[in-house]
């Protein structure tokens, strides 16, 4: 194997709360602040694996409940795991599956020993648990294996989110035996704990000391982007990143919007990933630096400018509103992965923007200013 570290976090410089660094893994080195691409049924959608290394990406988020569906995590072990089977030889991070679940699952029976649930694809019947969760995300060859946890609404009452956070906490634990029980993968990748608590602040530290008491490589923050509004998540972001280790990484899964990993990363996180870019991307919506626009209205149908002039991306280069406008009415397929494309390298590209800005020191200077360019022009371009 490689002289790197089987895992190794450093804060190279600190603007406030915000912080910028490297994570030193076997497979390579991940810049921090860092957004992941989802590649949730081992392809970042529309896109092939040098395109999205090309537009930024250090590391890709693989999803353990689609996976283990179809084709099944047996099966891409047999194919030599899934560095090998999507042609991706960086990191990948895979989610334990418990938010896919508890949304996407019909008649789901959770207990402690785990969750039953039906597939989404076929009605069929299945159990995972937290050592099989472990075992799915091992098979896969993960470089990034997530604890398993269950998620609750931040609606729900403080009981059930105390309820939750606390079996969520005893497996974790679980979680980190049976990574530790998992040989030479074990050896070469790491574990990250996830907090829970809702929007609790006492049930977030109690989550944080639990899982610190644990110890994990990394810790993420859970919970969030179900609904909650950006104020209501930044009131948690306030105070979540700081009850954990400040000599780890901190992961805000599922976010967001480029605004919200802005606000989020002056609060302190590190690791982010959300299907929004390429989602979007399918969908005619591209993210600019002035705001997101839907390339689908008729007003870009003579547009000879970039879907976004300040970006260097190869799309902006290259192509017009125009030409997109007419590949996505058309329904062409190129017209998903230009946009998924440029709006990729649109997100990898706000993240070097952000860790340039806190190694110079800027962070609130270049934050405010984003914010004022790219919340003036959401009225107009949606």
């Amino acid at each position: 194997m490689s002289a790197a570290p089987r895992f190794a976090f450093q804060v190279h410089a600190t603007d406030g709360a915000a912080r910028t660094g490297t994570i030193r893994m076997e497979r390579g080195d991940i810049r921090t602040p860092a957004f992941m691409p989802v590649g949730t049924a081992a392809t970042v959608k529309a896109m092939k694996p040098a395109d999205v290394e090309r537009a930024g990406a250090d590391i890709i988020l693989g999803n353990t409940y689609h996976l283990m569906l179809r084709p099944g995590a047996e099966r891409v072990a047999r194919l030599g795991g899934l560095h090998e089977f999507m042609g991706w030889e960086r990191p990948i991070l895979t989610d334990s599956g418990g938010y896919q679940v508890m949304s996407l699952s019909e008649l789901t029976k959770r207990s402690e020993e785990g969750v039953a649930f039906a597939s989404h694809l076929d009605g069929t019947r299945h159990l995972i648990t937290p050592e099989r969760s472990i075992e799915i995300q091992r098979l896969l060859g993960s470089n990034i294996v997530m604890a398993f946890d269950e998620l609750v609404p931040t609606t729900s009452t403080r009981e059930v989110q105390a309820a939750a956070m606390e079996r969520s906490m005893r497996w974790a634990k679980r979680s980190r035996d049976a990574f530790d029980g998992g040989g030479a993968h074990a050896e070469h990748n790491a574990i990250f704990g996830i907090q829970q608590g809702a929007l609790d602040e006492g049930l977030r530290r109690a989550s944080a000391d639990a899982l610190v008491d644990i110890g994990f490589d990394g810790y993420a923050i859970g919970g969030l982007a179900v609904g909650e509004g950006q104020a209501a998540m930044f009131g948690c972001l306030d105070y979540a990143p700081a009850q954990l280790p400040v000599d780890k990484p901190r992961y805000l899964m599922g976010v967001g919007k480029p605004d919200d990993i802005v606000g989020a990363v002056e609060r302190g996180v590190d690791m982010f990933d959300c299907v929004m870019p390429t989602r979007s991307g399918r969908t005619g919506q591209a993210f600019t630096r002035d705001g997101p626009i839907n390339i689908r209205n008729a007003r870009f149908n003579e547009d000879q400018a970039p879907l976004d002039p300040d970006c260097g991306c190869a799309v902006c280069a290259t192509w017009t509103r125009a030409y997109l406008h007419h590949l996505v009415r058309s329904g062409e397929i190129l017209g998903a992965m230009l946009m998924t494309e440029h709006n990729i390298a649109f997100y990898e590209a706000l993240m070097a923007d952000l860790r340039t800005a806190i190694a110079q020191g800027v962070l609130a200077t270049f934050a405010n200013a984003f914010r004022a360019r790219y919340g003036a022009g959401k009225g107009e371009t949606r």
